[in-house]
């Protein structure tokens, strides 16, 4: 049986824009590519900003059983076993405070949380609209309400701001009060504070016995930048952030023309 090299002992993917494809599926022959490398001693592990819930139903149809780093590095969640090893929540006074902050430097914006723990909901204020209409939320009457019970991160929303305006005002405003990163179109977020997908990957590596120098690491946004950094070989999804493709060791086709399976088929021949 061909044994990867030790570069190439984990196979660290992001979910949106990388392994998923728009209509939210994994295709044959990414499952294919995945399959490849799991037989030749690769460990696959998912590393998402979605929480646990918003993931669960995936998890079950791609026949998942193993690690999987949710929350942007909030959570370490066994999936075989349905058990939450960490996580880690970003505390409601500060958050809040982390807000009002934001607002007194580029106005009003539009907050939605994502709850701690394995049924956590995500809860939106009045004017908040969620980037993926297909993942579950709960309207909430006013602000105050998001703070009903421990959340693991916030998300932001500005009504003319770009989401990359959006993410430097508030990682100037915040400061060391959370972490801020840029997920997705429409999708900046604010975490506990020195906690992303490195922290997460870098605990879930450890509970693998997988060094995150011996991954290859897929993804398409910023909030991708910290498990780049500390991932061997680095693989930017063709049209991801410019930010994230300068930081990349190659850039690979799109998600939707199996961008991650054209690499893992060339390392795991």
């Amino acid at each position: 049986m061909f044994t990867p090299p030790a570069a190439y002992t984990l196979v660290a993917t992001d979910l949106d824009g990388t392994l998923l494809r728009t209509d939210d599926t994994v295709s044959p022959r990414s499952r294919a590519a995945l399959a490849r490398a799991a037989s030749a001693g690769a460990r696959h592990l998912i590393v998402t900003g979605r929480p646990v819930p918003g993931i669960r139903a995936l998890l079950a149809d791609l026949g998942y059983d193993g690690l999987v780093v949710c929350g942007q590095g909030a959570q370490v969640y066994d999936a075989g076993a349905a058990r939450m090893l960490r996580s880690v929540t970003l505390d409601r006074e500060l958050a809040d405070t982390a807000l009002g902050k934001i607002e007194a430097e580029v106005g009003q914006v539009f907050a939605a949380v994502d709850q701690d723990g394995p049924d956590g909901r995500t809860l939106m204020e009045p004017g908040y609209r969620m980037p993926h209409p297909s993942l579950p939320a709960r309207r909430t009457g006013r602000r105050s309400e998001l703070w009903a019970a421990p959340v693991i991160k916030v998300l932001i929303r500005h009504p003319e701001l770009t989401d990359d305006e959006l993410a430097a005002a508030a990682r100037g405003a915040v400061g060391d009060l959370a972490s801020v990163t840029m997920a997705g179109p429409g999708t900046v977020e604010m975490a506990p504070f020195g906690v992303d997908k490195g922290t997460g990957v870098t605990l879930a590596g450890e509970l693998l016995g997988r060094d995150p120098a011996g991954a290859v690491a897929f993804g398409d946004m910023p909030n991708d930048l910290p498990m780049f950094r500390i991932s061997g070989h680095r693989v930017a999804m063709a049209g991801g952030h410019p930010e994230l493709r300068a930081a990349a060791d190659e850039i690979t086709l799109s998600n939707d023309d199996d961008g991650v399976a054209v690499v893992l088929e060339r390392l795991f021949a």
